[in-house]
C-alpha cells in the first residue's frame, strides 16, 4: 500500500488506518513499551468525567480508548472515519459512530467533554477539527487532546528522534499488519508542533483556559482547554 503523504488526504489515511486496524492495538503497545495503557488512563483522569457527563472520543479507532474513558460512568460515544477500525472494535461494550473530524455528526453542544487522542496530527485541518470540537461541546464543556509531543530534556529528545525515524519502521516491520504506515506516523510526529505550538493552535480555534502536562517526558502532552459561553 501506497504511504499517505503529510498533505494528509482523506481517503488515503483512512485506507491506511483501515489497513493497520487489526494488529493496531498491539502494534502501539509494542512500540510504546506499554506506555498506552498509562496514556489512556492519563487521558481519562484529566476529563475529570462522572456518571452524569456525555463525552465523545473522537479518532477512537477501535475503541479500546472509548472503552477506557467509559470506566468513569460517563455515556462516550466513539467516532472514527476509517471503517476498518470501527470494525475491529465492534465487539467492545460501547457506541460506535463512523464520521469525519471536520463534519462531526452531532447537534451543537451535545457533549459535556471531548477528546481526541492521537489523531489531531492526522487529520487535513487542524484548525476546523477543533473548531468542530467546540461545537458539539456545551458552553464550559472541556477538550483533552492526548498527542505526541517533544522531549523536553535534550539528550531524551535525540534519542527518541532517532528512534522515530530508524528504529520505529523496523519494528513495526516485524509486529505491524501495514509497516508503511508507521513511517508515515513518524513522519507526522516529527513534523507536528511541539507543546506551545499546540496550545496557541488551541486557543486559535477559541477554546479558553488551555493548558497542558507532559507524560513520559514530554514524548506525549496532554493539552487541556475550556468551551468559551
Amino acid at each position: 500500500m501506497t504511504r499517505a503523504s503529510l498533505e494528509k488526504q482523506p481517503h488515503e489515511v483512512a485506507a491506511m488506518f483501515d489497513g493497520v486496524a487489526e494488529r493496531y492495538d498491539t502494534t502501539n503497545t509494542v512500540l510504546s513499551f506499554g506506555q498506552d495503557r498509562i496514556w489512556r488512563q492519563a487521558t481519562r483522569r484529566a476529563l475529570g468525567l462522572t456518571e452524569r457527563d456525555r463525552c465523545l472520543d473522537l479518532a477512537a479507532g477501535t475503541a479500546v480508548s472509548t472503552e477506557e474513558l467509559s470506566r468513569s460512568g460517563a455515556e462516550v460515544v466513539g467516532c472514527d472515519f476509517s471503517l476498518g477500525m470501527l470494525r475491529a472494535g465492534r465487539n467492545r461494550p460501547v457506541p460506535l459512530v463512523a464520521g469525519d473530524a471536520l463534519h462531526l455528526p452531532f447537534a451543537d453542544g451535545v457533549f459535556d467533554a471531548v477528546t481526541i487522542s492521537f489523531g489531531l496530527r492526522n487529520v487535513a485541518d487542524t484548525g476546523a477539527a477543533l473548531r468542530e470540537l467546540a461545537r458539539v461541546t456545551r458552553p464550559g464543556g472541556r477538550l483533552v487532546v492526548c498527542e505526541f509531543s517533544q522531549p523536553v530534556w535534550a539528550p531524551f529528545r535525540t534519542v527518541y528522534t532517532e528512534y522515530l525515524m530508524r528504529a520505529l519502521p523496523e519494528v513495526a516491520r516485524r509486529v505491524s499488519s501495514n509497516p508503511d504506515a508507521y513511517v508515515y506516523l513518524a513522519e507526522s510526529i516529527r513534523e507536528w508542533p511541539d507543546q506551545a505550538g499546540l496550545a496557541t493552535l488551541l486557543q486559535d480555534a477559541g477554546w479558553a483556559d488551555v493548558a497542558w502536562r507532559n507524560l513520559t517526558g514530554g514524548v506525549v502532552a496532554l493539552h487541556r482547554g475550556v468551551r468559551a459561553a
